[in-house]
C-alpha cells in the first residue's frame, strides 16, 4: 500500500479510492472455525452464493460489523452504517486443485427476492434457486463488500487486484475498463489471515491464478440499505 493511502481513515479510503484493507479483523481460531464451518456443510464449491443461509454465516456477518465499527470509525461516519444488513455471502476459494483467473470487471449483480418487470432492471439471470439483477448505478454505488481472508493471501495466492478510484465512474464498458487497466496501476491486495478488504462494488478488479501452494479462502459479504426501488426486496435468509 503506498504511503498517502496508508495515512488515510478507511472511510476517507473507500470514497477517494473505493477500497481499504483492516488487518486482524478476527483471529486465527475464529478464523479456523469458519472454514470448519464451511467444510461440516460441504461448501467447498468455488463461488458458492447462498452462505446467508446458515445461521453461523449470519452471526459471522453480525460479528464483522460490530467488531469493524469502532476501528474504523473514529470521528468518520461509519463505513458500514449501522441500518446495513448482509444481503449476500459468496465463498470462493484458490489452491493447487481449484486455480482460475477473473478479468477485470465490476460487480454490478445483487441478490433479489423475486423478479420485477420494470425497464430500469437489467441482466435479469438465476443461480442456485435466486433471482439476480443489474439495477442503476445509483442502487449499486451505496453498496459495499467486505472480504474476509481465512487464509493468508500473498502475491502468489492469487490476490485481488484493483484500479483505485474507477468506482468514481459509473458503469464501464470492456474497452475503457481494459483502457483505465493500461493507464492505471492495479494495486494487489495482500492481506494477512483474519484481515478484511472493504471495497465499492463498481471498482474495477480482477484476480490472477495462483502461482503458490497455499490455499487462498475468502468470505465475500455484501452490505446494503435495507429497502430497494422498483418493488424490489433483498432475499430474506431461510
Amino acid at each position: 500500500m503506498d504511503k498517502n493511502l496508508a495515512e488515510l481513515s478507511s472511510h476517507a479510503q473507500l470514497e477517494s479510492h473505493g477500497y481499504a484493507i483492516v488487518p486482524d479483523v478476527l483471529d486465527s481460531a475464529s478464523c479456523k472455525a469458519y472454514a470448519d464451518a464451511l467444510a461440516l456443510e460441504n461448501a467447498y464449491a468455488a463461488g458458492s452464493r447462498t452462505l446467508l443461509a446458515s445461521a453461523w454465516c449470519q452471526q459471522l456477518a453480525q460479528q464483522l460489523q460490530e467488531r469493524l465499527q469502532p476501528r474504523v470509525q473514529k470521528d468518520q461516519p461509519p463505513v458500514i452504517p449501522t441500518h446495513y444488513r448482509a444481503v449476500q455471502c459468496t465463498y470462493f476459494e484458490k489452491s493447487g486443485k481449484r486455480n482460475w483467473l477473473v478479468s477485470v470487471h465490476q460487480d454490478r449483480s445483487i441478490p433479489v427476492a423475486s423478479r420485477i418487470d420494470h425497464p430500469a432492471l437489467q441482466g435479469w439471470s438465476e443461480k442456485e434457486g435466486q433471482w439476480f439483477v443489474q439495477p442503476p448505478v445509483a442502487v449499486l454505488e451505496p453498496l459495499l463488500a467486505l472480504r474476509l481472508h481465512l487464509d493468508d493471501c500473498g502475491p502468489d495466492d492469487g490476490p485481488l487486484r484493483v484500479i483505485a478510484g474507477s468506482h468514481q465512474s459509473g458503469f464501464i464498458d470492456p474497452a475503457r475498463a481494459a483502457q483505465m487497466r493500461q493507464q492505471e496501476p492495479e494495486v494487489a491486495c495482500c492481506v494477512a489471515r483474519g484481515g478484511v478488504v472493504l471495497m465499492r462494488p463498481l471498482l474495477l478488479h480482477a484476480s490472477s491464478r495462483s502461482s503458490g501452494s497455499s490455499l487462498r479462502r475468502v468470505l465475500h459479504f455484501v452490505f446494503a440499505p435495507p429497502h430497494l426501488p422498483f418493488g424490489l426486496r433483498w432475499p430474506e435468509p431461510s
